[in-house]
């Protein structure tokens, strides 16, 4: 798993800032499905945005169990929209330079 500094949290939340939320939880909450296209997601984008429209009061747990399963990192919380990132697998096709210092 991905461990990030807070400098790196903070520029990643800092890009994350235009994006819309690709990934809605709703009353089904967390499916397989939604796992995989989380999944896809963080592949074709490295940075996501998931909103929370139900369990609202679980979407801590439900951030972790998601970081789990996807290997991506959660970058922060705003409200009821949570920012993923995992970098590309492929070092050549990574879109985002984190920076290291």
């Amino acid at each position: 798993m991905l461990e990030l500094q807070g400098f790196q949290r903070k520029y990643l939340r800092g890009l994350a800032h235009s994006l819309k939320p690709l990934v809605l939880i709703g009353r089904e909450g967390i499916t397989p499905t939604v796992l995989a296209f989380v999944d896809q997601a963080l592949i074709d984008h490295e940075l996501l945005k998931i909103r929370f429209n139900d369990f609202k009061t679980d979407k801590k747990a439900l951030c972790a169990q998601i970081a789990e399963s996807s290997g991506g990192e959660l970058v922060g919380m705003v409200g009821h929209v949570a920012i993923f990132y995992r970098p590309h697998p492929e070092a050549a096709k990574r879109s985002i330079e984190v920076p290291q210092k």
